[in-house]
Parts: structure tokens; C-alpha cells; sequence
């Protein structure tokens, strides 16, 4: 076998020897434009070499403290030993037999650590997929499927995915819609509970917000056609908003009492992401199906519907799947993942990054007028940026914020339907040390703005 570079053994250290991007980069940046379609843009193009623990090194030599953590993805670290030994052991086996055509152990050994890692003690059964879109979309089919309705209830701000249907699902245009239609029929979209922008202040945005729903549903769609709800517990791409305490319960409450699907989107904020298993345990709330994908393997492409098991089996014999589903690589990964995440409570870590964080960006907030808002849980943490004495959005310091942390060696990522939202989500290995610095040179980017 060969001998890792990258991984937990990967110096834990910033280090910024060249411009950002470096000249290697740049170069590779150029072939990169004359081979790749330009809708496949990139953050911050530096291209990476290794990575591991809290930081990526790139072709450069420059070491970057991660931020972003591949959106989600390697909340246990990049090439966790866990996650490497039992993928490199699955690779020397076989690397694919179809599950569809002949299955195997692994695939459903995933599904038994997610029948029991999820929420709720009843019966579930899971099905394995590549990516979240794909998790979502097939939800939309189970629940359908058993509740013989046609129509999907979605939320402002929500992010579902990029598919044909799951655009539909989405609520930002640009950059996931635009130019893309038409997009699937039978999708309702109601408010969520923002409570930062909420009009009559966020005491009163759980219960208003939560009767502008039910009102929707009932006059404009009818709760007896409605065969699914589907929400994120935080809200990922519209900006790390965390509904009014009450909205989600209240939501699932009408839901069950009105034989709708309701499905929990953990996606992004699950899997320790947000210091629990899954972010709807926040307030107690039991999906009836849950999507995941992003953390769940460390990095390898999987994603799950997983739910209550007369929902799950309403779908017919050959009605899912997909040739790569709950590919045996990456249903190895995914135990090593899971493995990792247990041996390392990393749900405390997650709990001890949003202490630091906030704790830090608080302060920051009572420094910077512009700082409207700092939100999120665990290691999901957001500052929502404005206009000095509003809340109009501020993107353009937004993105100055962003670049500044960049060139000095910290990657962050923006977010929110407005484009005016700094988003953390640093992998839950990340040392303490480097938590620190990356918010020492964030804060050095608002003292420079």
C-alpha cells in the first residue's frame, strides 16, 4: 500500500508561501478553462494536492486552514483513517457489482447504523444513493408513492439540489435555476421562519409563520393532495437560518394530522454537523423520511432515503435505485465515516467549535455594525452581513470579506439567497490552534474593510 501524504498526519499549520492562487494553480486554472464547461466554476481556484485534519495544501506548498469543509462533506477530516483502511480494503475486493444485480454486506450494514442513528424508535428501512439531489428526489417518489397524491410543499430560502425536479424544489434562481426551465409541476412553496428578517420581530415568527403555512396548504393546495413536506432543519444554502423555535413541530404536527410525508432534509446539518446526530433532534421532531448525503462517507459519493418502513416499501420491486447507488467503496467509507464520528464524540466537538466561534464572532459583531446577525449550531455557524444602521444585505462586503480571508490563507465560503451571508463549516478534527487563527485573520478582513 501506498504510504499517505495527506490525512491526520498532515502538519497542522497555515502556511502561505506564494500568492493565493499560486503560479502552479494558475496554470492548472488555465487548462482547467480550456477542458471544463464554464458552469463548473470554483470558490477559490487553488488546486489542492492534499489535505487532512483542518487544512488543505495545494500544488503551491501554500497550507490553507478549510472553512468549508467541501461543503459538509468531511466533517471527519479528509482521508480519515477509518474511512481510508476500510475504502482501500473494499477496493482490493471488488469495486462494484451493481446492488440491483448482486448485492452485498456493506450496503446493508449502512442502512442498519441508519435505521439506528436516525431519529425515532419505529421500524425503518433505507435506500442508497450518489448524491443529495438524488436523495431528494427519490423521496419525493416514496412519498408519492404512498400516499397516491401528487403535490410537494416546499419552503423560501430552501436548496434541495440541482436536478430537474429538485430546481423546482429550490428557491434561489441564481445560480441553480436561471435559464434552466421548465421545471417539474405540482411544487408549492411557502415562508419559513426567519426570525432575522421576520416583519413583526422574531417573538412572533414561530407561530405567524407557522399559520401562513397551514393557511397556504389548506386554501391554495389542499392538505389531501399534498403527498410530501420537505425542509431543512437549518437551512443551508438560504443562508444558515435556523426556523423559530416551534415552526419545525408545528409543521410536523400538521403533517401527521393531515397524512402528509413530512421529510427532513439533513443533508447539509447532518451527522454530527451540528453537535447532534441530525439537526431536527433540536426540537424533538421525528421525520417520517430523512435525506442525507454530503458527511455521510468522508468524503465519497452516498447519499440515503431513510424512513418509516411502510413508507419506504410503498415504492414497487426495481422502483429504486441507480447503477452507482450505495456503491460498496462508498458504503465502506460511510462505516469508516460513522466509526470515526462515534470513537471521537465528534457531535461534542461540533458543540465545543460553536462555543469558540460564536463566543468569537460575537465579539466581532459588537466591533462591526455591518455584522446583523451571528446564528447556527454545532459547527454550522453563519454571520449574516448588512448595510451600516439596516438590514439591507450587504453582498459586496460579503464577498470583500471572503477574498481578503483568501489571499491570507483561510478558505470561507458566502451563502444565502441574498448573497450577503459568511458561512463556517469547519471539519469537526480540526484543532483548536487553527480554529483560533482562521478567526484571527477573519477578524483582520472586517478591520481592513
Amino acid at each position: 500500500m501506498t504510504e499517505l501524504s495527506g490525512g491526520p498526519a498532515l502538519p497542522q499549520e497555515r502556511r502561505v508561501v506564494t500568492a493565493i492562487p499560486g503560479p502552479k494553480s494558475q496554470e492548472l486554472w488555465a487548462r482547467k478553462q480550456n477542458t471544463v464547461a464554464a458552469g463548473v466554476g470554483a470558490v477559490l481556484p487553488v488546486f489542492v494536492k492534499r489535505a487532512g485534519g483542518g487544512v488543505l495544501e495545494d500544488v503551491d506548498g501554500n497550507s490553507l486552514i478549510d472553512f468549508g469543509s467541501g461543503i459538509a462533506v468531511t466533517s471527519v477530516g479528509n482521508s480519515a483513517e477509518a474511512v481510508v483502511r476500510r475504502a482501500t480494503a473494499q477496493l482490493a475486493d471488488f469495486t462494484h457489482t451493481c446492488a440491483m444485480v448482486t448485492p452485498y454486506e456493506s450496503y446493508v450494514e449502512v442502512c442498519e447504523l441508519l435505521a439506528e442513528l436516525t431519529p425515532g424508535d419505529h421500524a425503518k428501512k433505507s435506500a442508497l444513493f450518489n448524491s443529495g439531489a438524488e436523495a431528494v428526489e427519490n423521496a419525493v417518489k416514496i412519498a408519492r408513492a404512498y400516499t397516491k397524491r401528487q403535490a410537494v410543499v416546499v419552503f423560501d430560502h430552501g436548496y434541495h439540489g440541482r436536478t430537474n425536479l429538485t430546481m423546482a424544489l429550490t428557491a434561489k434562481n441564481m445560480p441553480y435555476k436561471h435559464g434552466f426551465g421548465p421545471f417539474a409541476p405540482e411544487v408549492y412553496r411557502v415562508p419559513v421562519a426567519y426570525p432575522y428578517r421576520w416583519l413583526t420581530g422574531p417573538e412572533n415568527c414561530a407561530q405567524e409563520a407557522a399559520e401562513q403555512v397551514i393557511t397556504q396548504i389548506t386554501k391554495q393546495i389542499g392538505a389531501e393532495n399534498v403527498a410530501a413536506i420537505i425542509i431543512e432543519p437549518v437551512l443551508g444554502e438560504g443562508g444558515f437560518i435556523e426556523p423559530a423555535k416551534g415552526f419545525l413541530p408545528a409543521v410536523a404536527n400538521f403533517a401527521k394530522e393531515n397524512g402528509i410525508v413530512f421529510v427532513a432534509d439533513e443533508i447539509q446539518s447532518g451527522f454530527c454537523r451540528t453537535g447532534q446526530w441530525f439537526a431536527c433532534e433540536d426540537e424533538g421532531v421525528v421525520p417520517d423520511l430523512i435525506t442525507t448525503a454530503k458527511g455521510i462517507a468522508g468524503g465519497l459519493p452516498l447519499a440515503a432515503v431513510t424512513g418509516r418502513a411502510e413508507i419506504m416499501d410503498a415504492a414497487h420491486a426495481g422502483g429504486l435505485g441507480g447503477t452507482y447507488g450505495g456503491n460498496p467503496v462508498a458504503c465502506a467509507a460511510a462505516v469508516g465515516s460513522i466509526e470515526t464520528m462515534r470513537e471521537l464524540d465528534l457531535n461534542a466537538k461540533a458543540k465545543r467549535i460553536e462555543e469558540v466561534m460564536k463566543g468569537r464572532l460575537t465579539a466581532l459583531q459588537e466591533k462591526f455594525d455591518i455584522i446583523g446577525e451571528v446564528r447556527g449550531r454545532g459547527a454550522m455557524i453563519a454571520i449574516e452581513l448588512v448595510k451600516s444602521g439596516s438590514k439591507d444585505p450587504n453582498p459586496e462586503a460579503t464577498g470583500a470579506i471572503a477574498k481578503a480571508c483568501h489571499q491570507e490563507g483561510l478558505l470561507v465560503l458566502t451563502t444565502g439567497t441574498f448573497g450577503n451571508v459568511l458561512r463556517f463549516l469547519p471539519p469537526l478534527v480540526i484543532g483548536e490552534d487553527l480554529l483560533n487563527e482562521g478567526l484571527d485573520i477573519l477578524e483582520g478582513a472586517f478591520g481592513a474593510l
